[in-house]
């Protein structure tokens, strides 16, 4: 696939350090699954089903891929084991291509190599709200969000809709502070949607590039998040008509199926346009993205492959799928 060529040096390298222990575990297993054949046969094929369900690709992505794996060996005939890998990259890549093409994506987002941080948006301000229960890195997603638009010239205000939790407020803070952006807060238990308001206002008034907006980090029933965030956005939409633009739903990759059970349950309750996959440095389990980019046809905006601030990266599914799947000296 040509588009593999087209991979910056840069991104290659901070995926291949991100994803190592992914990419191990992976190969790991493809090598057990090949070994001692010769063919992609039945046995390899059921073998390679078994590699992809247990790196948590999901069993219904899992069944998609063996399908298109199984039609390509037929179609090009004497296909060897050693051309696993290519086949592997190939298809899953030309499958979250069809998935993205097919989904109702984010307005800024875009999966090919072009995108950055520095791309130009829609609209002004360009209003962001960020879900995802506590835990899965949602408040220092938000910071190097922040960041990396601040680095790329774009002027940046958060808005601390978590008011459940003064410990929510306080880290916000903090990172705001690290990240050199402006933060919009009111005393916890205040209204969320009064903080959004007055962040979103604040944003106009002072010709702030990109608003974004953190929520309260609790699974409660579906019917509270949903009024809760859903009168956020109504308030938001006063003052900037269709904010917010992205409605940014944060997982945790370390946590596998859970992650996809939190997808399950926040795009139940709001209209999630976008995810960001966290914290794939520290686990094997990044097979994880490819799964909720299929099942759930939202696109992977971003990802999280380190500690640092530019380590949150802007999805590009041909990288990640290259960095899995090609072998590493």
């Amino acid at each position: 696939m040509g588009l593999f060529g087209f991979i910056k040096k840069e991104e290659k390298e901070i995926l291949d350090r991100g994803l190592v222990k992914t990419r191990e575990n992976v190969f790991a297993r493809l090598t057990r699954a090949v070994a001692g054949k010769s063919k992609i046969d039945d046995d390899v094929l059921d073998n390679l089903e078994e590699v992809l369900v247990s790196s948590d690709v999901g069993v219904e992505t899992t069944l998609r891929i063996i399908d298109r794996v199984s039609k390509r060996v037929a179609r090009d005939k004497y296909v060897g084991t050693s051309e696993l890998n290519t086949i592997l990259r190939d298809e899953i890549a030309a499958l979250l291509d069809e998935g993205s093409s097919a989904s109702t994506s984010a307005s800024t987002s875009s999966s090919t190599s072009s995108s950055t941080f520095d791309s130009t948006l829609p609209v002004k301000p360009y209003v962001i709200m960020v879900v995802g229960v506590n835990g899965v890195g949602k408040t220092t997603t938000i910071a190097k969000l922040a960041y990396n638009f601040s680095k790329a010239g774009k002027k940046v205000l958060l808005g601390a809709a978590d008011t459940f939790r003064a410990a929510a407020i306080d880290q916000l803070k903090i990172w705001s502070e690290r990240a050199g952006v402006t933060m919009i807060s009111q005393q916890m238990g205040s209204d969320p949607a009064s903080v959004a308001f007055d962040t979103v206002k604040s944003a106009v008034a002072s010709d702030t590039d990109v608003v974004i907006i953190d929520t309260a980090g609790r699974l409660h029933n579906k019917i509270g998040l949903m009024n809760e965030l859903s009168k956020i956005k109504r308030v938001m939409e006063k003052v900037v008509p269709a904010a917010p633009h992205e409605v940014l739903l944060v997982l945790d990759g370390s946590t596998g199926q859970n992650a996809f059970e939190q997808a399950k349950q926040f795009t139940a309750a709001t209209e999630v346009n976008a995810i960001a996959v966290t914290k794939l440095d520290g686990t094997a389990k990044g097979g994880v993205v490819i799964g909720i980019s299929d099942q759930f046809r939202i696109p992977v905006r971003y990802i999280g492959v380190g500690e640092k601030m530019e380590d949150l990266r802007i999805f590009d599914r041909y990288a990640f799928v290259d960095s899995l799947f090609s072998p590493r000296d």
